[in-house]
């Protein structure tokens, strides 16, 4: 679920559009230094993980004091829950978006590691979640339970597509959808600690050439 600032709703009547009445006011400076936070700390926590994130190089970064990011997140576990929550949110929409612009559900599972590709692209970036999973005995109790969603999130839509793709049947749909995410995600690994992207390519290459992945 990609966030972004509203710009108002609106309804027409005749040849006029006028914007609906909101009875509840919002503040854009508000809703700018948020969302400039967040995506700073997704930066940061893809880059360094949880224990990278800091208040005090996170400020610097957005061009804010460090205390005013206490306004918006009273502790660094408040802000990595919601870094995390926002990042397996948008995981969702990718991978559902993914899905609705494909031919048919074997071409959506042929692209499925371009998603993690992605934040190899990005400066060898890491899947946040990846990241944090890696760090799972010092993360906060909330960011556990984002972190094991993001998972959760793409195995359920792993293990859906390869039953309407029939490449196995329901039943064997989900051991078969974590072995993928461990697979792709293992791979993202590995890639990232050589920086170089097309040690990832040629692993998805090697999954698909013993069947884990459709071709």
């Amino acid at each position: 679920m990609v966030d972004s600032i509203s710009k108002g709703l609106f309804f027409t009547s005749g040849l006029q559009v006028r914007p609906v009445v909101n009875l509840q006011p919002r503040c854009p400076m508000i809703e700018n230094s948020r969302e400039k936070i967040l995506i700073a700390a997704t930066k940061i926590a893809q880059a360094h993980g949880y224990n990278g994130l800091n208040f005090r190089d996170l400020a610097e970064d957005v061009g804010i004091k460090a205390a005013s990011i206490y306004y918006y997140f009273p502790s660094k576990a408040d802000l990595a829950a919601a870094v995390a929550k926002r990042y397996w949110e948008n995981a969702a929409a990718a991978l559902e978006t993914l899905l609705d612009e494909s031919s048919d559900p074997a071409s959506a599972l042929r692209r499925y590691p371009e998603t993690f590709r992605r934040a190899l692209e990005n400066e060898n970036r890491m899947c946040l979640s990846g990241f944090m999973a890696a760090e799972y005995d010092d993360l906060p109790e909330a960011v556990k339970k984002e972190i094991q969603t993001f998972a959760d999130v793409n195995v359920a839509w792993l293990s859906k597509v390869l039953s309407s793709a029939k490449v196995v049947s329901p039943k064997k749909s989900q051991p078969r959808a974590r072995a993928i995410f461990a697979a792709v995600g293992g791979a993202q690994l590995m890639a990232r600690s050589r920086s170089d992207i097309a040690l990832y390519d040629a692993l998805i290459s090697s999954y698909r050439a013993v069947g884990l992945l459709p071709t």
